[in-house]
């Protein structure tokens, strides 16, 4: 696909599904400025992805994307807001600056989507480990499953990870 025609369908398809996909967000978050941030958003991936051309249905194909766009906004702010809670219970003196802090919840939300697709006792099996430091008997006892168990959820949390980095790589 040449990137004149590429460019061109990407100019059609805002102009006729911006104000669509716009209201649509809208309805659905309540807040002007989030779905308009989204909206831009959905175009933004649809430009990456260089695929203008190959949507057959765009409306269907764009409320896609922005379905995935709300979840991450709203994983997003609940990351953050866990973050900002267990910072407020700190000494004012001890808070990271306004950049590390954003660091700190784009390594969050990053580290959130790396672990996503793996079952919830797998990743708490793979949390204890890997943020609080705990033996794999520890984490046996806590969680109540076999030192078998966690020696396999650590395996596929392992390999999920690696899968995820490779991924990410290519």
């Amino acid at each position: 696909m040449n990137t004149a025609a590429s460019s061109e369908s990407v100019t059609e398809l805002y102009r006729a599904h911006h104000g669509w996909l716009n209201g649509w967000l809208r309805r659905r978050l309540d807040n002007a400025s989030d779905a308009a941030d989204l909206a831009q958003d959905a175009f933004l991936r649809i430009i990456r992805a260089r695929n203008a051309d190959a949507i057959v249905e765009p409306r269907h194909y764009l409320a896609t994307i922005a379905k995935g766009l709300v979840v991450d906004l709203f994983r997003r702010r609940s990351l953050e807001s866990q973050y900002l809670e267990l910072l407020a219970r700190q000494p004012e003196q001890e808070w990271p600056s306004e950049e590390a802090r954003a660091l700190v919840i784009e390594t969050l939300m990053e580290v959130d989507r790396m672990l996503d697709g793996l079952g919830p006792r797998v990743k708490e099996t793979f949390l204890l480990a890997q943020c609080e430091g705990l033996s794999y008997p520890e984490i046996a006892g806590r969680v109540g499953i076999s030192l078998r168990t966690v020696n396999n959820y650590m395996a596929r949390a392992m390999e999920h990870c690696c899968l995820y980095q490779l991924q990410q790589g290519a």
